[in-house]
């Protein structure tokens, strides 16, 4: 009788181990040596954030490309590009000299980008499909990446931001546009931004409020040096989008 007493709890446990297990979440192999991120994530959203009359008439683009300083001749990366509205902005303003990626994950999206590309006549825009764990951007490539509305949506955001780093030149910046609210209400907090920037190796240059912009601007640089992927520790976040380092 003494056996089955703890044969019992045994099978139990065994039992919550296995549907523990079951809930873990269907990660990408490739993903799988960085951490999850402890806070919740966004579903994907419309690839259209509002109308792009309602963007221009609030000076979003422009008020964006200033804050980056986009110049003629610079080589810049649209990541979550959708259905364009940066993509044909940063292309006028780097002109013939200078060149833009457009990267996405959805395949759809990519391909209306490339006949609105091909409509439009932007020889210097190319077009490239990422992946939820990787934005498969080339080395030393970019003075500017652009993460705009985005970032939340991000399922590995430490292995996407590893893999994103070494795609920066020599003093390229990455440009993240978002809103303080809640992760899986498609915004984040900006501590906890930056905490999870800090842990992968990028360092924060600038922030600034912005309602134009309906969220905030911020902007970071490369470390001089990367962590291993076994050394990253996630930020504690909050479903109420606080961030905090963890200790």
């Amino acid at each position: 009788m003494k056996s089955a007493y703890l044969i019992l709890p045994l099978m139990s446990a065994i039992a919550a181990l296995g549907a523990c297990k079951q809930a873990q979440p269907d990660r990408p192999e490739t993903a799988r040596q960085f951490p999850l991120p402890d806070r919740p994530v966004s579903d994907l959203g419309a690839n259209q954030f509002s109308t792009e009359t309602a963007r221009d008439a609030a000076g979003e683009a422009q008020r964006v490309m200033d804050l980056a300083e986009i110049e003629p001749g610079m080589t810049v990366a649209d990541i979550g590009a959708g259905e364009g509205y940066y993509t044909v902005r940063l292309a006028e303003r780097v002109g013939s000299e200078g060149r833009v990626l457009a990267q996405d994950i959805d395949e759809d999206a990519l391909e209306r980008l490339g006949n609105r590309v091909e409509k439009e006549r932007l020889d210097n825009v190319s077009i490239k499909l990422g992946a939820g764990d990787d934005p498969r951007l080339p080395e030393n490539s970019f003075d500017r990446i652009f993460l705009v509305h985005m970032y939340h949506e991000v399922q590995e955001p430490y292995a996407f931001l590893y893999r994103l780093w070494p795609a920066l030149n020599e003093g390229g910046q990455v440009i993240v546009v978002d809103v303080d609210r809640p992760t899986d209400q498609h915004g984040i907090n900006p501590l906890l931004l930056s905490c999870e920037f800090k842990r992968v190796g990028f360092e924060l240059v600038a922030f600034k409020d912005a309602p134009e912009l309906a969220g905030y601007y911020a902007q970071f640089k490369a470390a001089a040096t990367r962590p291993e992927p076994e050394d990253i520790k996630p930020c504690r976040g909050d479903t109420a989008g606080a961030g905090n380092a963890a200790k």
